[in-house]
């Protein structure tokens, strides 16, 4: 099956802001559109907005006026859930309740033609739970939409259980010829982007509890070192710490408590102090009239050494040499276990341990560890963590050293793995996981994370960079520290290592 025909309806139930942005997509994609909503004139003024809305396109160059005045022609309100029978293709997008959506669709199923495609625009109900409830549950899938409709490109396209093969080839395909990026996905909770984005919250929201820094000065290590369009705890602000914690709460208990997906009890005090984010005014920063905001904390700099000895492969942190060498430091290379050494000073990347537990292992108390970055040759800023053993001014000769190359460094308290490694470690151990069960491929599950979170790579892209080695040997770690099965490596992310084959053959 093709995609579906432009002359063929759209309908869609629920006029809010994704509901209308559905819409918008599938009536400047060329079809006739039917919004729906429960609430009196709630879809006719849905409609005047999405033709003011097109308007504005037009002003802003952004839309020729033949194709915005084609679109707004195309967008009609529906007075009663009959004026949808025609649709070929019906999307809700209503509350998130699972009866609400079952009684939506069997109303549905008795006035629409057997051949309709019904359509849940869910973040997080199962579709096979939706399915159930209907006499045709082979004609139900997801396209989970990310909001903005109208700008962000990735759809989710779900499977239920019972969901047929030609229905998501069509749904796929009308996706592409709407101007979207689908990928598909089995019905499992979070589907791939709210359950693969779990760590990325996860480990910033323990790097807090654990004391091992502060929000601001955590979230610039993930934007300028890890290269993230915004850091963990700006973004749950923005998100609304009510909307994450429900979503870490939901795929938490659809997992049966696995470890992996924990909710936070720093986000729960927040959710409980009302303390939302942006739409509150305060999250963990304040945004209300007059606040300050913080800013990360940077180390003071000791003179940068003359001559540094490299001793060993320093895997993903190779690249960092060159830059030292630009900036004038001599380099001499030796064998070693992979760290680098100035005098009494032994500086090594991070691979899940604490420094404190490398400087007893190796004998050499003046450790400080580094934090990944994801690309070194430009990166502004690292983070540091020194050994409890190491002399009080470890941590500013290792800060200027760094200096010298133009990199900015924050102090960590000497908690495993740092705060980027750790992170994009677990991120990649969750899409393999995912993978690894199932729910997408490879390549879908970095597709929708580049698109749906915005991530500068995709996660198992990012694996296969740094070495599949060093990320599964981070995360055994990290497990052996901790003695969590949270950091347990996924039974294919450890089977393609052991091959020596990365995640994307």
């Amino acid at each position: 099956m093709s995609a579906l025909p432009r002359d063929s309806l759209v309908a869609v139930i629920g006029a809010g802001t994704m509901g209308a942005g559905i819409a918008q997509v599938a009536a400047l994609a060329g079809h006739p559109v039917r919004l729906y909503d429960v609430a009196p004139q709630a879809a006719e003024r849905a409609v005047g907005a999405l033709r003011q809305a097109l308007a504005v396109l037009v002003d802003k160059g952004r839309l020729g006026a033949a194709e915005a005045d084609a679109a707004a022609a195309r967008l009609h309100a529906a007075a009663s859930l009959t004026e949808l029978a025609p649709a070929g293709l019906l999307i809700e997008a209503i509350v998130e309740r699972l009866e609400v959506k079952q009684a939506l669709f069997r109303d549905l199923e008795a006035i629409v033609a057997d051949s309709a495609i019904l359509a849940s625009n869910t973040s997080s109900i199962s579709l096979t739970a939706i399915g159930a409830a209907l006499a045709r549950p082979q004609r139900l899938l997801g396209m989970h939409f990310f909001n903005p409709a109208p700008q962000m490109r990735l759809v989710e396209v779900i499977s239920g259980l019972a969901t047929e093969a030609d229905c998501v080839t069509c749904i796929v395909d009308t996706c592409r010829a709407w101007g979207k990026t689908p990928v598909r996905a089995r019905s499992t909770p979070g589907f791939i982007v709210n359950r693969v984005a779990r760590p990325y919250y996860a480990e910033a929201l323990r790097l807090l509890g654990e004391g091992a820094a502060d929000a601001a000065t955590l979230d610039a290590l993930y934007r300028e070192a890890g290269g993230f369009r915004m850091g963990p705890f700006e973004l749950m602000d923005l998100i609304g710490h009510d909307v994450n914690y429900a979503v870490t709460c939901s795929v938490f208990s659809a997992y049966y408590n696995d470890p992996r997906f924990l909710p936070s009890l720093l986000q729960k005090e927040l959710v409980d102090a009302g303390r939302l984010g942006r739409k509150s005014g305060i999250g963990f920063y304040d945004y209300r009239a007059g606040a300050t905001r913080p800013q990360p904390q940077t180390l003071a700099a000791a003179p940068a050494p003359a001559a540094l000895r490299v001793e060993g492969d320093l895997g993903p942190a190779e690249p960092l040499l060159a830059r030292l060498a630009a900036a004038g430091i001599s380099l001499t290379r030796d064998a070693g276990p992979g760290r680098l050494v100035c005098g009494e000073l032994t500086l090594a990347l991070s691979d899940g341990r604490t420094a404190t537990a490398r400087a007893a292992a190796e004998q050499r108390p003046d450790y400080v560890l580094f934090d990944l970055a994801g690309d070194y040759a430009s990166t502004p800023r690292l983070a540091l963590a020194a050994a409890a053993q190491a002399a009080p001014t470890a941590l500013a000769d290792a800060a200027g050293l760094f200096a010298a190359a133009g990199i900015q460094c924050s102090a960590l308290a000497d908690v495993p793995g740092l705060a980027v490694a750790r992170s994009v470690a677990m991120l990649a151990n969750e899409a393999a996981d995912a993978v690894n069960q199932g729910v997408c491929s490879a390549a879908d599950a970095d597709t929708a994370m580049c698109l749906g979170t915005n991530y500068p790579r995709g996660p198992l892209a990012w694996a296969d960079a740094l070495g599949l080695p060093w990320v599964v040997a981070l995360l055994d770690h990290l497990a052996a520290g901790y003695g969590e099965d949270r950091y347990r490596v996924s039974p294919l992310l450890r089977r393609l290592c052991l091959a020596g084959r990365p995640c994307h053959d």
